[in-house]
This record gives structure tokens, C-alpha cells and sequence, in this order.
């Protein structure tokens, strides 16, 4: 039990100083730092990755995955401005951890992810939180998930060749979309807004890097 506690602790710490580093990234937006301080990112991760769990760095996840770096999800989230109702879908669950976050932040989370394998190890890790807001599918995430649309926010965790026009379709009025756009060896986080009579303005927040969106509205695979 004492072991436990001084782990617990120590996990406590890091997971502070990286706070402090997407605070010093451009993060101000408090709710944003609070969700980071709640989940614990070690818990989403490979065993073999666990000593860097609170780098603030993409790190390998498998299948040829990443888990995003900490600071640049945080941009998502702030930019992405969620609501406690709003219902969000998340194209590339990848590890869970985003997921997680979302999860805090929004009423209901919607999550996609192509690899079988990675979306079985995200549900183990959000049941072993408790966190019950979220349902999972495995498949092309560039189709989106009609069942639940319209969505509030759509996040994509991958880049895309072009906003996929099902994403798009499955985007309330109003809502926004945060999706990289580009070629497979660069990008820009670009903000997507629908407007209240379905046409859509994109602005662009950031350089970016990601791993390709395979799929019917993405790359092939």
C-alpha cells in the first residue's frame, strides 16, 4: 500500500510539471489544464513507454500509432471550446487518453478507430476510470458515425487529404470541426465551422504532423 501511495504521488508530480509545460505552451484556458490534471496519461499507454508517459511528446502506441503530444491535444481542446451538452465525435481513438479528456469535457463522446486492437485497449483503460460517456466503434472513421449525428464537434486525429465531405454532412449548424490538413508529410490544424445554412469557413491554427487518415474520404489505405 505505501508503494502504491509513493507511485501515486510521483505520477501526481509529473503529471503536474507537464501542466505546467502545456501551460507554458499558450494553455490558459483552465477547464482545459483541469482535465489534464484529472486523467492519467501512464494509464493509456504501452508499458515499454511508461517512463516518458509526461513528456510533452507524441509517443509510440503500436500498429504504427502515435499517442498526439500533450500540448497539441490541449490546443484542440481550447480551440474546440466544448460544452458541458455538446455531444462530440473523435475520429482516431488511438491510446483512449484524448478520449478521456473529451469525456470530461463534453456530454457525450463518439470514437472511431480503424485498428481493433487499439480501440479494445482505450475501453479497458476508460472502464478501469469509470468514465461511462463514451462508446466506441471500430472502422473507417472518414465516414463518420450517422446513428448519433449531428455532432456539436467533430476532433480528427489524423490527417486529411481534405475535410471529408461525410464529416461535413454529419456536422450540426453551428458546430466545428478541428481536422489537419494536408499532404501525408505536413499539415495544418484547421478549424472547420458550419454556418446556420450548411456552408462551411475554415481557418488555419497551426503547423502540424500526423499520421495519415486511411479511408474511404481519406487516404487509401
Amino acid at each position: 500500500m505505501a508503494t502504491d501511495s509513493l507511485s501515486d504521488r510521483r505520477w501526481e508530480r509529473l503529471r503536474r510539471s507537464l501542466i505546467e509545460q502545456i501551460r507554458d505552451r499558450g494553455i490558459g484556458d483552465l477547464e482545459v489544464l483541469q482535465v489534464f490534471d484529472r486523467v492519467p496519461r501512464h494509464l493509456f499507454l504501452p508499458e515499454s513507454v511508461h517512463n516518458r508517459a509526461y513528456e510533452d511528446a507524441p509517443l509510440p502506441i503500436g500498429f504504427g500509432q502515435t499517442a498526439s503530444q500533450p500540448s497539441l491535444q490541449a490546443l484542440y481542446l481550447q480551440t474546440l471550446q466544448l460544452q458541458p451538452h455538446d455531444k462530440v465525435l473523435e475520429i482516431g481513438t488511438g491510446s483512449g487518453y484524448q478520449t478521456a479528456l473529451l469525456a470530461h469535457l463534453a456530454d457525450h463522446v463518439y470514437s472511431i478507430e480503424r485498428v481493433r486492437e487499439l480501440s479494445v485497449r482505450a475501453r479497458a483503460a476508460l472502464d478501469a476510470l469509470r468514465i461511462s460517456n463514451v462508446a466506441l466503434l471500430v472502422g473507417d472513421g472518414t465516414i463518420g458515425w450517422t446513428r448519433y449525428a449531428p455532432y456539436d464537434a467533430i476532433l480528427v486525429a489524423a490527417a486529411a487529404p481534405s475535410v471529408p465531405a461525410a464529416l461535413v454532412d454529419q456536422l450540426a449548424p453551428g458546430g466545428r470541426m478541428l481536422i489537419p490538413l494536408g499532404d501525408r508529410a505536413e499539415q495544418q490544424l484547421t478549424l472547420v465551422r458550419k454556418r446556420e445554412d450548411g456552408s462551411i469557413e475554415q481557418e488555419e491554427i497551426t503547423a502540424c504532423t500526423f499520421v495519415p487518415l486511411l479511408g474511404r474520404f481519406g487516404w487509401p489505405a
